[in-house]
């Protein structure tokens, strides 16, 4: 019997939600990814193979110090929320990227529902 490592159950966990998940170009995916220090979110039209809108906490403007990771990642959902709104995308797929929904993923999605997007 072989013992899978954290990574390997997280790549099969991400494999069964992309089954499922897919991004049109009415309704993008919107993936997240969270390493130890930062937190990435695309919004990305899968039909077209195109990111449609992109941010993460290492950008130059990200308003939030790092160490601070659920306030940094509400404060990317509201920043994702209205790049998405300005490009006219209202509705999204949620896409957790096989980690699980609680803390900082968490605080993504409850930020950018409370900025307007729908998922």
């Amino acid at each position: 019997m072989r013992v899978k490592t954290r990574q390997q159950s997280r790549t099969r966990i991400k494999y069964r939600i992309r089954k499922r998940a897919k991004g049109t170009a009415e309704q993008p995916r919107l993936c997240v990814y969270r390493s130890l220090k930062h937190i990435y979110v695309q919004v990305i039209d899968d039909q077209n193979s195109r990111t449609l809108v992109s941010a993460g906490s290492t950008e130059k403007d990200f308003p939030t110090k790092a160490g601070q990771n659920r306030q940094a990642a509400s404060e990317l959902g509201k920043i994702i929320a209205q790049r998405s709104m300005d490009k006219g995308i209202e509705q999204v797929i949620f896409d957790r990227n096989g980690f699980r929904y609680h803390g900082r993923v968490k605080a993504l999605a409850d930020a950018a529902r409370e900025a307007g997007l729908k998922f």
